[in-house]
């Protein structure tokens, strides 16, 4: 089932498609749940959370949950926000990256949180993407 940030808008935003937020600017509701691919057109996954950095407010990372079937052995990663782009035509995001790649990702289960506000995780992470760190 494909899931889609104007399937998820409980509230209008993007009901006359020109107007609105988005995509400039869109609600973070709307893009939980959206799909994920390559630019291949792969599956790579869906967007289950979004990490706020609370000192500055912007999005930080987006939690994708790749493999598993109803949940059980999802693998979850947290991808840098700056490493996603929106795809407006086909309404869904792309990561850079080949399915076989994102395979060997960092990631982790949900039992199993990384400490997202550390340095040295951070650099790590956005290097495996090739996205810089933000301010650094």
């Amino acid at each position: 089932m494909q899931t889609n940030f104007q399937k998820r808008d409980r509230y209008g935003m993007y009901a006359r498609g020109n107007g609105g937020p988005g995509p400039a600017l869109m609600g973070a509701d709307t893009l939980l749940g959206n799909d994920v691919c390559n630019r291949e057109g792969e599956a790579l996954g869906d967007i289950k959370e979004l990490m706020i950095d609370m000192a500055s407010g912007r999005v930080a990372y987006a939690v994708l949950s790749f493999g598993g079937v109803f949940g059980l052995g999802e693998k979850l990663f947290a991808v840098p926000w700056s490493a996603l782009s929106l795809d407006t035509v086909n309404q869904r995001f792309t990561l850079g990256v080949p399915k076989s790649l994102l395979r060997d990702a960092p990631g982790f289960d949900k039992g199993h949180w990384p400490d997202m506000a550390d340095p040295s995780w951070e650099r790590v992470l956005h290097a495996f993407y090739g996205v810089s760190v933000p301010g650094g």
